[in-house]
């Protein structure tokens, strides 16, 4: 079988929810969107209810509908981009509770869905999503009269715990929001590791989970196996790949794999990346192609059966530093050719 298998640990995942939880004496929710960060929105949703998570985070009505389908009526699913037009029949069907973020919004909603749940998104300083100051300032009072589920924002820079934007934002998220009943909410993975001062009454972790920073201690989530199709020898003087980028200088086994950027292997990580095989580091030789890539086996005693390019001993931001991008990237692009085993429920 050439196909790479893409295996997610949900113990890893389930410990590190458990270690971010740890960390706040307020109520930890999770973030799944973009399928649970492409690692299966359905099995990592599952198994983070069953650790007694009662608040989702998506991005999108859709991602919901999605969600309420595998984890039943009983959680409560936040959608980031609140109540967009046209989005009131799945909104009321999946019962979501959308994020608004702007007058229109709340004029929306209350409109087409008076007495539905909603919760507030503001602008503390990221000009991204959510309502500015001044805004919310004239929607404040209707808005609370009305008993949002949640009010929260979003931090810019909490994954450089020094950046002075953080205090900035705690200090307009406190001016906008000091006082109110509902609960509050401004910490993901980075503002979780901030302290107790970002923690307010939810935090919402998401990349800490799926084994990225800035969470340190994450256990690695994602392991991809790629197999290998064949082993070559190389003479001193040939190429290996397109363009002839990558040349031996002595002779040398090349072994190619079956996965390349079709499979979301982003092809700029060549020059700097390796794969594995055990515990022995393997050079990515030439470029990345869409479906093979070449690796210099020539260390290996044995002409191997398969390589990994994530897991114990390589993460995703090793691999995002090798593409020049994050380790969000690395996990939301993996392809749909990849069979997705799911272990540790």
């Amino acid at each position: 079988m050439a196909q790479p298998v893409l295996t997610v640990d949900l113990a890893a995942l389930r410990h590190n929810w458990r270690a971010l939880s740890a960390r706040s004496a307020t109520e930890t929710g999770a973030v799944v969107k973009a399928d649970a960060y492409g690692l299966g929105i359905v099995p990592v949703a599952r198994m983070l209810a069953g650790e007694g998570v009662k608040r989702f985070f998506v991005a999108l009505a859709e991602e919901g509908t999605t969600l309420r389908e595998a984890l039943g009526p009983e959680p409560e699913i936040n959608v980031f981009s609140g109540h967009m037009a046209g989005d009131a029949p799945t909104i009321r069907a999946a019962r979501l509770t959308p994020m608004i973020n702007s007058i229109d919004q709340m004029l929306r909603h209350v409109e087409a869905l008076p007495g539905h749940a909603f919760g507030i998104q503001l602008d503390s300083g990221m000009n991204r999503l959510g309502m500015e100051p001044d805004e919310w300032s004239a929607l404040r009072e209707v808005a609370l009269a009305q008993k949002p589920t949640l009010v929260m924002s979003h931090l810019a820079c909490a994954d450089t715990p020094d950046h002075p934007m953080n205090a900035h934002q705690l200090r307009i998220f406190r001016a906008m929001t000091d006082g109110i009943e509902a609960p509050r909410s401004l910490a993901a993975t980075g503002g979780i590791l901030l302290g107790r001062d970002y923690h307010f009454d939810v935090t919402r972790p998401g990349i800490g989970l799926y084994g990225g920073q800035p969470f340190d201690a994450a256990r690695p989530v994602a392991h991809l196996s790629i197999p290998v199709i064949q082993v070559r020898d190389v003479d001193a003087g040939e190429s290996v790949g397109y363009g002839n980028s990558w040349v031996a200088r002595r002779p040398a086994r090349v072994a190619t794999i079956a996965a390349g950027y079709a499979d979301g292997i982003i092809r700029a990580m060549g020059p700097k990346a390796h794969v594995y095989h055990g515990d022995t580091r393997c050079k990515i030789l030439g470029r990345i192609s869409m479906d093979l890539i070449g690796v210099d086996v020539t260390h290996l005693k044995d002409a191997p059966e398969a390589l990994d390019l994530m897991g114990a001993q390589q993460g995703i931001d090793t691999l995002a530093d090798a593409a020049g991008t994050i380790g969000y990237e690395i996990l939301t692009a993996l392809g749909g050719r990849y069979t997705r085993r799911h272990t540790g429920a």
